[in-house]
């Protein structure tokens, strides 16, 4: 019963999820309060907050209405959206990829085999080079060179 727990723990994607979902609630707080008190401050510098608190540029409407871009709200869910995703996969993907390496190690299985090597451009010219040398002569009246009438030799 454990080593099945340990199995089912150990798979990527579980742990992947359970993680992401546990420090993106834990850490999100963290970041909206730094982005809110370092951020948005320094976009409000550039821009004259409205009466909402919304601070970007505005532009006056077609009716006469001011309607604001807010550039604070933007800033703070990409750094927030880009601080969490780092604190996870740092903190917890990348430890346990390695965590999961070294089991795969341990365990004697090795990465996927190696795929054959396939011919480079130059090999496969060569060999068609070779190919066309050991075709029969063709009509020396044509010149070397085959008469699309005939059509392809057998």
């Amino acid at each position: 019963m454990i080593k099945g727990f340990k199995e089912f723990i150990l798979r990527g994607n579980v742990i992947d999820l359970a993680v992401a979902v546990v420090i993106g609630a834990a850490f999100s707080a963290v970041v909206t309060a730094i982005v809110s008190s370092v951020i948005t401050p320094i976009v409000a510098l550039f821009y004259q907050p409205n009466e909402e608190g919304q601070v970007g540029p505005t532009l006056t409407g077609i009716y006469g209405q001011e309607v604001v871009f807010p550039l604070g709200d933007l800033v703070s869910a990409a750094i927030s959206f880009l601080a969490v995703a780092v604190v996870v996969y740092f903190v917890f993907v990348y430890p346990m990829n390695h965590v999961k390496a070294r089991a795969a190690a341990k365990a004697g299985v090795d990465k996927q085999p190696d795929e054959p090597q396939l011919p480079t451009e130059q090999e496969l010219l060569v060999q068609i080079r070779d190919l066309l040398q050991t075709r029969p002569a063709t009509d020396a009246a044509s010149g070397g060179a085959l008469d699309p009438a005939s059509g392809p030799r057998p």
